[in-house]
């Protein structure tokens, strides 16, 4: 049985995420986006990851601050 492994890198810094057996190991932000009407990407679907340091310094620039709240259970 062949086991095919993939990477993810951050797309702002080019890093590499840590990864073991196919399980992410640290933050990291995917972002998908399928562009529709009134864009002018319409019919475009765009999807990007950036480690936590690159979300920190991107949020960072917010006018708007990211509404964050806090968890009490991690389980899905």
């Amino acid at each position: 049985m062949l086991m095919r492994r993939y990477s993810i890198f951050c797309n702002m810094c080019g890093r590499e995420i840590k990864m073991e057996k196919d399980m992410i190991q640290e933050g990291v932000v995917s972002v998908q986006q399928k562009w529709g009407y009134f864009s002018d990407k319409d019919g475009e679907n765009h999807s990007f990851d950036l480690c936590e340091k690159c979300y920190d310094k991107l949020i960072a620039q917010f006018k708007i601050p990211v509404m964050i709240k806090k968890e009490t259970e991690f389980m899905e």
